[in-house]
């Protein structure tokens, strides 16, 4: 499955950046396949690993202020690994031939 999520605190003023490293490193140190763009981060895996790494993703967040925001989109499809890649090169490949 791939999970994206975006996690920030609330009430931690105007800048985030050391919260989302917080997540970022949680992410990193999974060992799963992940990326992080401006708007979220994505990692790859079964269920229960994926949703343990958001959870302790969320918790280093919420360190930082006393409400966390998470925004979570799920595509779970059983028996299909390495879409964190596939789907941009499908993509891609599209836009390449036509």
């Amino acid at each position: 499955m791939l999970v994206a999520f975006s996690v920030a605190p609330l009430g931690a003023g105007e800048s985030v950046t050391a919260a989302v490293a917080d997540a970022v490193r949680i992410v990193r140190e999974s060992g799963l396949p992940n990326r992080t763009d401006a708007m979220f981060t994505t990692i790859e895996g079964e269920w229960d690993e994926v949703m343990d790494v958001v959870k302790r993703a969320t918790e280093a967040v919420g360190r930082h202020g006393n409400r966390v925001s998470l925004v979570l989109k799920a595509d779970i499809r059983p028996g299909h690994d390495g879409e964190l890649t596939g789907k941009v090169e499908r993509v891609e490949s599209a836009l390449t031939n036509g």
